[in-house]
This record gives structure tokens, C-alpha cells and sequence, in this order.
């Protein structure tokens, strides 16, 4: 039996599509690029799975998905240093190498899910910590991110599954 998926389409242009929903979207401040390199600010062009979902419990309740479900704590980080051996992976704070930290006071890391760029294997300098999160009210660019309104990113994650993917820019 082949397992059910679904394709999240995302254009260039800012705009996200799955199962009939049209909305908006955020992408990095350097375009989507085909050579997404660390700190460029762009959205890398390809398909991507969905990996996992993280959420912060103390301001909203667990998202109903079918994907894997991690609850955010004030500790977590992710790795975005290309010379450490945890690159582009999710580490404990406080950590010694760069990292952006999950536990967000804007509220853009509300709820996220990790789309899987670089992680299979990891190529250090090629990019880490793409999500698919939450995006700020005039829907500024992204680090390279691929962001939507609260309530839009709740009704697409309930309606993934595992292996559904993501296509960017294609």
C-alpha cells in the first residue's frame, strides 16, 4: 500500500496552496535560491518532507496533525554554526556554537514545523533551520523560512500526515 501524501505547493511569489486553501506566506529576504548557502537569507527552491512539529504549550494547546509532536521549552536552540559536529540539529541551551533559539518572545516560533533541508545527510555551510512557521502581521521576509498566519499554519498541519512534502519555488 503506498502511503498517503500530500504536496504543499509554495510560490515564489508568496503564496501557499494545498487541498483547494490559498494563502499567504512569507519567504526569505534573499529570494528563493537554488544554492541556498548559511545566512543568505534565502528559501531554498526544491520538495522537501515535513519532519516534526514543535509548539509552545504555555500560549497555544498541541496541534492536531499527524505528525510528530514536540512541545518547545525555554532550553531549546538549534544549531546554525556549520563548523559545529550538532549543525543543523536541535541542542539544549545554553550552547557553545551559534544558534537560533526556539523559544521566541514574538511569538513567530509559536508553532512550526521543520522542513527537511539539509538534514539528510547534513552538509555544513548549506543551510539549517528552514521552518515552516508563523509569520509576523505584515508578513515581512523571513532568515529563509517559509511563514504563515497562526491560524492558517494550525489548519494546514491538521491536515498533514507523515510524508507529505513541501515544494518550494518549483
Amino acid at each position: 500500500m503506498t502511503p498517503w501524501r500530500m504536496e504543499i505547493d509554495v510560490s515564489a511569489h508568496g503564496t501557499l496552496t494545498w487541498r483547494g486553501h490559498r494563502v499567504r506566506c512569507a519567504l526569505g529576504r534573499g529570494g528563493v535560491r537554488r544554492d541556498k548557502r548559511e545566512g543568505d537569507g534565502g528559501t531554498p527552491i526544491g520538495c522537501f518532507p515535513l519532519r516534526r512539529v514543535f509548539y509552545r504549550r504555555d500560549r497555544i494547546t498541541p496541534p492536531p496533525t499527524a505528525l510528530a509532536v514536540t512541545p518547545i521549552e525555554p532550553d531549546d536552540g538549534w544549531c546554525d554554526d556549520p563548523a559545529h559536529p550538532a549543525y543543523n540539529q536541535p541542542v539544549l541551551l545554553p550552547f557553545a556554537g551559534s544558534h537560533e533559539r526556539l523559544w521566541r518572545e514574538d511569538g513567530l516560533y509559536d508553532l512550526l514545523a521543520v522542513i527537511g533541508w539539509n538534514d539528510d545527510p547534513v552538509v555544513p555551510g548549506l543551510g539549517s533551520a528552514i521552518f515552516l512557521h508563523v509569520a509576523r502581521p505584515d508578513y515581512a521576509p523571513t532568515e529563509g523560512c517559509v511563514a504563515v498566519a497562526l491560524g492558517d499554519l494550525s489548519e494546514l498541519l491538521a491536515a498533514c500526515r507523515p510524508g507529505d512534502r513541501i515544494r518550494i519555488g518549483l
